[in-house]
């Protein structure tokens, strides 16, 4: 039977694009220097104890247990998933090589071990199912992954939802999260709340950010809202200034480009400040024309937003709130 693995690209996805780049998946820490590291786990509890002095017993069990689990459980012709949190999508390949072992002083230690992988199918998150999208947001930067969830992302349509959550083979998934870690997976959640909201609802959540952050809005009426959703000012009229004008886009699969830029650009005003908000990102040529505008212009995707969100929620008024109901959590240090 074949095995499926999820391998995350370090946190918040930032080794997503090297993952596709190079074809692999990777995991390293400081102070393992060879294959051999990763032959015997008591040992390697050891070493990474030595160069980790302040790191729990717990975790530096956890992450000796995922290196050697790297090394030698998976194997080639097994599944491998990887995330990237920013477009949402995971990333679906085959694992085609062993373990190797490359060290480079001018990358990232997490691409220490790598292993050869064919990317070949992507699958959105928002396609998934409620309990596979649960099962997915695990907190281990390695663990396996249940047949029912891995039908599921190799699937072209919806399956079922699953009841599959943790399985016996991942007995490692039982260890306490970092305070850290808890962030990441409460970002996903967020993100899956916000994503539920309809574009009349997204537009209400823009505005409310910007009431938290101190300005008066005007969110345009249901219908064609002629180059702008938002105007926010000091005065809630767009007198005074700065006056921001706010296009929202909710459409999570799709990056804006330039042409969508340069014309949200072109009913610009010389006074106005603009803020565009696409949930699905946008593209390398979007960023260059917002960089070259002569109006000033911030582009805001959905990790921005999310942050922003959250940066600014104590401040929400009571209509934004109910849009995404959050409570906050306090975590020993």
């Amino acid at each position: 039977m074949t095995n499926t693995w999820m391998v995350r690209a370090g946190r918040n996805g930032y080794l997503f694009d090297r993952f596709k780049e190079l074809s692999i998946v990777a995991l390293g820490w400081a102070g393992v220097g060879s294959e051999g590291d990763l032959s015997d786990k008591a040992a390697l509890c050891s070493k990474l104890k030595d160069f980790y002095p302040e790191a729990t017993e717990q975790s530096i069990f956890v992450a000796a247990s995922q290196l050697v689990r790297f090394a030698h459980e998976l194997q080639v012709g097994d599944r491998v998933v990887t995330y990237d949190p920013r477009a949402r999508i995971y990333q679906c390949g085959i694992i085609k090589g062993p373990c190797e072992y490359h060290p480079n002083a001018d990358e990232p230690t997490e691409l220490t071990n790598r292993r050869m992988v064919e990317w070949g199918r992507e699958k959105a998150r928002d396609d998934l199912s409620l309990p596979a999208r649960n099962s997915l947001g695990a907190t281990l930067t390695l663990f396996f992954i249940s047949s029912s969830i891995s039908s599921e992302l190799w699937s072209e349509r919806s399956l079922t939802p699953s009841n599959d959550f943790v399985t016996e083979k991942d007995s490692e998934a039982t260890f306490d999260p970092s305070a850290i870690e808890l962030s990441e997976l409460a970002d996903e959640k967020i993100k899956d709340r916000i994503v539920r909201l309809d574009e009349y609802s997204m537009q209400e959540l823009v505005a409310g950010l910007l009431r938290a952050m101190g300005y008066k809005t005007i969110v345009s009426a249901r219908g064609p809202d002629r180059g702008k959703d938002i105007v926010a000012s000091p005065d809630g009229f767009g007198f005074q200034a700065p006056r921001i004008v706010v296009e929202v886009k909710h459409r999570p699969r799709e990056r804006m480009g330039p042409q969508e830029i340069r014309s949200f650009l072109g009913g610009r005003k010389p006074h106005e400040s603009g803020l565009y908000v696409s949930t699905g990102g946008f593209t390398r040529e979007a960023y260059y024309e917002a960089e070259r505008s002569n109006v000033p212009l911030t582009l805001l995707d959905f990790e921005e937003l999310v942050r922003a969100v959250l940066s600014a929620y104590a401040s929400f008024d009571e209509s934004a709130r109910k849009l995404i109901p959050l409570t906050p959590i306090y975590w020993p240090l």
